[in-house]
């Protein structure tokens, strides 16, 4: 096809849209433009300095807001494999794929883009958040989170890891992400050992499907962390939501095998997607994360408080612990403390960073009050579980956390 031909300028962008009419007023607008009728849509690719996100936008504003996708055009992959890509991301980015009977062909864009994505293996980089024992806003572990770089196709890992799972590839995209994280904890183990620092404790996150892989069997895993310098209880296993478990017998053994072998095992943002009680309580995880979703405004909203009490309650009854995910406002913080959780994780506590930092620490006074309050409800045999007076005394403090 002409229209994709050799030696074409780097540094372009592809757009496409159902709208012939919003996309042809765009290619007046930008000299050099090209255009391809496809079926279902047309497609517009123009240099990245022309073919803006501004001046896009501004158009659409004039044509009625159609809906359209645009995306870099990654001049560092293949030129046969590069624009179908691009245009698999941009008609995904539409949300129109489905709808216009291009399922097989993202499809294949996506599995074209993992290709590229695993070529790139001395790039991508992994970060560190802080999770937070609320109580006293001491550092708890390091969750890792894998960062694909991939600099004119920016792809999020979220958009990656669905990539894998629509392809198949799930197993192979743990794979690889595990090792590039235990080759990371390693280099931070010996670096902890040279100056007698404490060893790190990190939480690493796996599809249920890549879990139950035979590379990943539990005495397997066992191996590969110590070979990386570490020890089974200084990481916990954390399971994807991502993805559907249809049997869920194979991953509750490999659950209970990796907690006999002093792994943690955590089910991640329960309350939503896959993560249902019924499969939380099937798994008895070492630690239940809360979605962010039922984080996010639970200060104001009574059904949250009773689904986060409903979640502390169960945690107890399993021997579980409650992590609650995306903490960014004081007033949530305060009141997942009252509600009982114990360990807490969010930009309000500490932002992912390329090496592991210390979480922000919470002001002596709320510390205070939280010491006191668990006392307190030491004492009172009668308390109801999960309930303290420590949101009345942490607002009364003036927590130096911002909302």
């Amino acid at each position: 096809m002409r229209f994709f031909t050799p030696g074409r300028r780097s540094n372009e962008r592809l757009l496409w849209s159902r709208d012939i009419r919003f996309v042809n007023q765009l290619a007046q607008e930008l000299p050099g433009a090209r255009l391809l009728d496809l079926e279902g849509g047309i497609c517009l690719i123009a240099p990245a300095l022309l073919l803006t996100d501004a001046n896009a936008a501004e158009v659409a504003r004039a044509s009625r807001s159609p809906d359209y996708g645009l995306v870099s055009v990654d001049s560092s992959i293949p030129e046969s494999d590069r624009y179908l890509i691009a245009l698999g991301a941009a008609v995904q980015q539409s949300g129109l794929a489905d709808r216009i009977g291009m399922g097989q062909s993202i499809q294949v864009a996506q599995t074209k883009t993992l290709d590229h994505f695993f070529t790139l293996r001395a790039m991508h980089q992994v970060f560190f958040q802080p999770i937070v024992e609320l109580a006293t806003g001491e550092l708890h572990e390091h969750e890792c989170l894998f960062r694909p770089v991939m600099p004119t196709l920016p792809q999020s890992i979220s958009a990656i890891v669905q990539a894998a799972i629509d392809t198949g590839r799930s197993t192979e995209l743990d794979v690889f992400i595990i090792r590039i994280i235990l080759e990371r904890a390693g280099g931070l183990q010996r670096a902890a050992a040279a100056v007698n620092a404490p060893s790190p404790r990190l939480s690493i996150n796996f599809t249920p499907s890549g879990l139950l892989d035979p590379r990943f069997e539990a005495h397997a895993l066992a191996a590969m962390v110590h070979a990386a310098g570490l020890k089974q209880r200084q990481v916990t296993v954390e399971v994807t939501e991502q993805q559907a478990v249809s049997d869920v017998g194979p991953l509750k053994r490999q659950a209970r095998a990796l907690r006999k072998l002093g792994f943690g095992f955590a089910v991640d943002d329960a309350g939503a997607g896959y993560a249902s009680f019924t499969l939380v309580a099937a798994l008895r995880p070492s630690i239940i994360k809360i979605d962010r979703e039922i984080v996010r405004g639970v200060h104001r909203d009574d059904a949250k408080q009773a689904l986060v009490e409903a979640f502390v309650s169960f945690g107890r009854r399993i021997d579980a612990r409650l992590v609650a995910e995306g903490i960014e406002r004081r007033s949530d913080l305060e009141t997942l403390i009252e509600l009982g959780v114990e360990y807490g994780q969010g930009f309000l506590l500490g932002r992912p960073a390329p090496e592991p930092e210390l979480p922000r620490r919470l002001p002596r006074r709320v510390v205070a009050s939280l010491t006191a309050s668990r006392s307190r409800r030491r004492r009172t045999a009668g308390d109801s579980p999960g309930r303290t007076s420590s949101l009345a005394t942490l607002r009364r403090s003036g927590s130096s956390l911002s909302d």
